[in-house]
């Protein structure tokens, strides 16, 4: 009989030693999967609701103080005219939480309100606004006596981002706990997710809390083995934002490792010709067919915008109110094609919108910010490409024969049974991949200073490294791991809270202990969370007033 391949979850195939030998009361063993499960309710619980929350409470108290005392900028951004008159509670609800609809998040809005009226939307994909107009129609249906359509959709924006957050924060920890095997540091970086620099994108009326939720629970259940879950977490995402088709590398590196590994110690047998063909053919046509579930969304956005702007016009100018006429008249912008005129990007061999929009509108392409006046911007994006180009550099430092190999070399049983936990643990490697080839492109060949929203949605390596940099080399947080208890009690203890239980328990907040003590915590520590902090409130006050921001 021919072997069948079982694709293995990526942290069960092979193994590395760690940055460092474990630390004794910490991480020394892995955390086993079912045990984590144990008590994973509660620290979803702890990890989403108390940080979060409390998070979330803070930024949006913050933005409409800042709001409130500091006038907007006149930026030139999409400012649509608002076509009926507000209402008392409309304009309470704008001054709440008017600072959360600034810049893009104008597109989302406007698109949730009236579809894909003008050109450049099609730069924003449509899961996100579709999400926003299903609550705005549905939940909050009892407030149309209260609140214009416009304000409804604010609204419901923030509470589908408070949402989000809450289940990104608890998808990046259990990630963690598989890939890492070690709740101590998944934990940690659950915790500065929850004030990551990206922060006010997260609450605003963007679609990075949507996107950062359904790929870090496609990443962890493709951990789990959950391919065809995955899959479908995956394609999601790829309808919130273009750059949910990277990962489809995740599919395509885990079906190609475990093809390769399973060569390496299959019998005789399986190394037979025609079974070999047979099996390269069954794994080619799973990672194909995956594939093309990831590309789907996107490949039917474009689709659907070409029909709208390069199809007949059929009046579509009489049914276009007036000041939004008048706004295209006066800014530039195209509407669906009118009176047979059509955009130049229709009349391409490849009629795609969004790159058309991205080179047209933006000016996006390789090197083309590489440009004097924007030094500020890439002073704004330092501290985030300084993090990815060390969190990459280390890995590869710790494990090189496991990076040269690409990780498809099988290592000897040994090797296999010693304890490996942490951030250079093999499972890490495809993810480091994915955030160093997103850090080339967002630095190269993107507005440099989205590189921080960009990388902090879409990544799991930039909390998972500043997590292990604060566990590896913080005295405060390593001296929580110096007692006698085993592995398992320790983090129920210090995570959980001392009484043990889920809702009556003192659990600590890691970066409350450190901000507590922070004349005692080293200069890394200051380093990572004065980036964290700074950047949370400063895309606070700057966004929320329409000035310059990440």
């Amino acid at each position: 009989m021919p072997q069948k391949i079982a694709f293995a979850p990526f942290h069960r195939l092979t193994g590395v030693p760690c940055c460092k030998a474990p630390q004794p009361g910490f991480c020394a063993v892995p955390v086993p999967f079912f045990e984590m499960q144990e008590s994973s309710s509660c620290l979803v619980l702890s990890v989403g609701y108390k940080r979060i929350s409390t998070r979330l409470q803070s930024s949006l108290l913050f933005q409409a103080l800042f709001n409130l005392l500091i006038p907007d900028h006149a930026a030139d951004a999409f400012s649509p005219p608002r076509l009926s008159e507000p209402g008392l509670w409309d304009l309470l609800l704008e001054q709440l939480l008017g600072g959360l609809s600034h810049w893009d998040a104008e597109h989302f809005l406007f698109i949730a309100e009236r579809g894909y009226l003008y050109e450049h939307n099609c730069a924003f994909f449509p899961l996100y606004p579709l999400s926003v107009r299903a609550v705005a129609e549905g939940a909050l249906w009892p407030l149309q006596w209260l609140l214009r359509l416009r304000s409804r959709l604010l609204l419901s924006a923030v509470l589908l981002n408070s949402l989000f957050s809450v289940l990104a924060a608890a998808a990046l920890y259990k990630l963690g706990c598989v890939v890492l095997q070690c709740r101590r540091v998944a934990f940690l970086a659950a915790v500065l997710f929850s004030v990551s620099p990206a922060n006010v994108f997260m609450a605003a009326a963007y679609s990075e809390s949507m996107f950062a939720f359904l790929a870090f629970s496609a990443m962890w259940q493709l951990e789990k083995g959950q391919s065809w879950l995955s899959g479908l977490l995956f394609s999601l995402a790829s309808g919130v934002r273009a750059n949910g088709l990277i990962n489809a590398g995740f599919f395509l590196y885990s079906h190609g490792k475990c093809f390769v590994l399973q060569l390496q110690v299959g019998s005789g047998s399986v190394r037979k010709l025609p079974l070999l063909w047979k099996q390269l053919l069954s794994v080619a046509s799973s990672a194909v067919l995956t594939c093309a579930g990831i590309f789907l969304p996107f490949a039917l956005f474009q689709y659907y915008a070409y029909v709208r702007f390069c199809g007949p016009g059929g009046g579509l100018e009489q049914t276009v109110p007036k000041p939004l006429l008048q706004l295209a008249r006066d800014k530039g912008y195209h509407l669906a094609a009118v009176n047979g005129v059509k955009p130049a990007w229709c009349s391409q061999q490849f009629p795609l919108v969004y790159s058309y929009i991205q080179d047209a509108y933006w000016n996006v392409g390789f090197l083309r910010y590489f440009e004097l006046r924007q030094i500020p911007n890439f002073l704004l994006a330092l501290p985030v490409a300084l993090l990815g180009s060390w969190a990459a550099w280390t890995y590869m430092i710790a494990n090189p024969r496991h990076c040269l190999t690409l990780g498809l070399e099988r290592r000897k049983s040994e090797e296999e049974s010693k304890p490996r936990a942490g951030f250079c643990c093999p499972a890490v490697f495809v993810y480091v991949v994915h955030a160093t080839v997103l850090l080339a492109f967002g630095f190269f060949c993107m507005h440099v200073q989205v590189l921080t929203r960009f990388l902090g949605s879409s990544s799991p390596i930039l909390y998972w490294f500043s997590a292990h940099l604060l566990q590896e080399y913080e005295p405060l947080l390593q001296s929580e791991g110096t007692d006698n208890q085993t592995v398992a009690a320790r983090s129920e203890k210090s995570l959980l809270g001392k009484s043990g239980s889920c809702g009556r328990g003192t659990s600590e907040n890691p970066i409350v202990k450190l901000l507590m003590n922070c004349r005692l915590i080293t200069p890394l520590s200051k380093c990572i969370l004065g980036f964290f902090l700074s950047y949370w409130l400063l895309g606070l006050i700057l966004h929320c007033n329409f000035l310059p921001w990440t």
